[in-house]
């Protein structure tokens, strides 16, 4: 008895100790490398995980539980430089300001100043970010960039704008669109007529002291677009081409797609019907009235008669064919493809500099006929007549052409011309296009294929409209 007693006090000690070695606890504080000072909300991070916590008031932390296997934590704060560290039970981390950052040069109303000098909100997205952003609309590298600047978009289709609220809404009545400045020139055009590759950056004013210089205008907020220059140094040329895919990136429900089971799942609904109506034969009713009759599908897709398509006893006919069977989805969406292209010349000398781009933007939309399509060109030219006149000037040249999906337009909403709602709930018995008795397509005398609106015979859902026809026809 003793032994066995023995046995399992010593089992009790190892796993004890094994499972109190498994994981760690740390204990730590972060100072700045300036002046000792802590810092107060740093993030202290176990590197590969999630797991972590920050610092507090006196610039301390403190971490259990953490696993054997981690080796490093990774320490954060705005405007230092992130530092990564071994594990230690007892740990004091330096973090070093991050001197580039405050040094960075931004375009302001009045010029251009330091960050570390300037007082006003503001917050500045360069180039190289900015070229990462796949759009037409510069302004949308703005989003999830900078704090404090909402987009959004009333539609997804190629070449849309952009809504843009800096800090929230400025007026009830009035606009609350932000003021556009490219170059020093207040802008009211389209964002899409510029060309992304040519912007070098993209400052956004958001409080009272940065807009002081544009006034009212600038109320609710503003926004400088700075257009790239010749740089001194060698002359340069640089191409870009990027190619890619627009598609859907959520698939559609699960939805009835095959004839068959919609013929027999509307058969089951008009029996159900007539049955609780007190009919002495239901299922024969029902089979009755499926197609040819106020309550009917108006279409027959098969090659027997509109009574014989579903028996009395619920059963599709054996002896029926399905002679066509039109996919709205597959016609109402494709993979598009985007295209884009663009090169550009710059250089400088002591007394001149020029900039000289051309770019070219073919932008397919997931919805068929719909398309954003931009050539561009631009040129900026600065000479130095004298050393008090220094001249220059900035030319561009766009050109666009837009084929959108007709339910983006403000006149034209109704249900019957929504693709995704037409997609979603057209039954798999109607067609896309006109077919004749034997089931083929239809086409005028001058070849254009014709397209089925619902009014011959009368389509219960959605009749007289066609969502394809009408973007291609409307």
């Amino acid at each position: 008895m003793r032994e066995k007693l023995m046995l399992v006090l010593i089992w009790f000690f190892a796993n004890t100790g094994l499972i109190a070695a498994q994981h760690v606890q740390v204990r730590g504080v972060v100072v700045s490398e300036e002046d000792g000072t802590p810092v107060i909300g740093a993030s202290v991070m176990v590197k590969g995980t999630s797991y972590g916590t920050i610092t507090d008031l006196e610039g301390r932390f403190s971490l259990t539980g953490i696993p054997e296997d981690a080796r490093v934590l990774r320490v954060s704060c705005v405007g230092m430089i992130t530092k990564e560290a071994p594990i230690r039970r007892e740990m004091r981390i330096i973090l070093s300001p991050d001197n580039q950052l405050l040094d960075e040069v931004m375009v302001v109303a009045y010029g251009t100043a330091k960050k570390s000098s300037f007082t006003g909100s503001a917050a500045v997205v360069g180039s190289e970010q900015i070229a990462r952003i796949q759009t037409a609309d510069v302004t949308r590298a703005l989003a999830g960039t900078v704090p404090g600047v909402q987009i959004t978009s009333s539609s997804g289709a190629p070449g849309s704008g952009t809504s843009i609220r800096v800090r929230g809404l400025g007026s009830i009545n009035a606009s609350s669109e932000p003021l556009i400045v490219v170059d020093g020139v207040p802008y009211d055009g389209d964002l899409n007529l510029i060309n992304q590759q040519d912007v070098e950056s993209m400052t956004v004013l958001k409080d009272a002291a940065a807009n002081a210089l544009y006034g009212a205008r600038g109320a609710n907020g503003v926004i400088l677009i700075t257009t790239k220059r010749g740089k001194s140094g060698k002359s340069t040329v640089t191409a870009d081409i990027k190619v890619g895919g627009n598609m859907r990136g959520i698939p559609e429900y699960n939805i009835m797609r095959d004839p068959v089971t919609y013929y027999t799942t509307f058969w089951k609904g008009l029996e159900a019907k007539y049955d609780a109506d007190g009919v002495a034969n239901p299922g024969q009713s029902a089979s009755e009235v499926l197609i040819e009759s106020r309550f009917g599908l108006a279409y027959n897709i098969t090659n027997v008669g509109a009574n014989e398509v579903v028996l009395a006893d619920g059963t599709f006919n054996p002896n029926a064919r399905i002679l066509y069977q039109d996919d709205w989805e597959k016609e109402l969406f494709r993979n598009g493809i985007r295209q884009e292209y663009h090169v550009n010349m710059s250089g400088a000398s002591e007394s001149t500099s020029y900039y000289l781009s051309f770019g070219y933007l073919n932008d397919e939309g997931y919805i068929v006929n719909s398309l954003f399509e931009r050539y561009s060109a631009r040129l900026t030219l600065e000479h130095q007549f004298k050393k008090w006149l220094r001249a220059g000037g900035n030319f561009a040249y766009v050109n666009t052409s837009t084929a959108a999906s007709i339910a983006n337009e403000e006149e034209d909403q109704t249900a019957g011309v929504n693709i995704f709602y037409v997609s979603r709930t057209m039954a798999p018995i109607y067609p896309v296009y006109k077919r004749d008795a034997n089931g083929a397509i239809m086409y005028e005398e001058s070849g254009r294929v014709i397209y089925d609106y619902g009014d011959s015979p009368t389509r219960p859902h959605l009749g007289g409209t066609n969502a394809l026809g009408a973007q291609y026809l409307d």
